[in-house]
């Protein structure tokens, strides 16, 4: 098991050297845990999040009945897309940390190209 975790850190670490979110283009940041996937929207030159959304979250709480799968993911994008727009971000960099471009990670990016953002 610690080498897996130490093959993941390196990733993380190897993706996120190569982006950095800024006022203009923030970062939106993806974790995919065991039963819930969370999505924030942070801007690295202040260090804030200035949105986020995930499975738990009020809006989807109860819509869900299963929260880790590439459906719950999907509507997860869906709303980090609506909240970005409220806050005024059309541009993001996406931050897959070390997880591969597949399953639940591309069904939320998908999702929130396809309600508006831009990465």
């Amino acid at each position: 098991m610690k080498d897996s975790n130490k093959r993941f850190d390196y990733r993380v670490k190897r993706v996120r050297s190569k982006i950095e979110g800024t006022q203009e283009r923030p970062r939106l940041s993806v974790h995919r845990g065991h039963k819930h996937i969370y999505a924030q929207i942070i801007d690295d030159g202040k260090g804030d999040t200035l949105t986020s959304a995930s499975t738990l979250s009020l809006e989807l709480k109860g819509k869900l009945k299963v929260t880790d799968t590439v459906a719950a993911a999907k509507s997860v994008g869906e709303l980090i897309a609506k909240k970005a727009s409220e806050k005024g971000v059309k541009k993001v960099v996406f931050d897959r940390r070390g997880y591969e471009f597949t399953g639940k990670i591309k069904a939320l990016a998908d999702a929130a190209r396809e309600g508006g953002l831009d990465f």
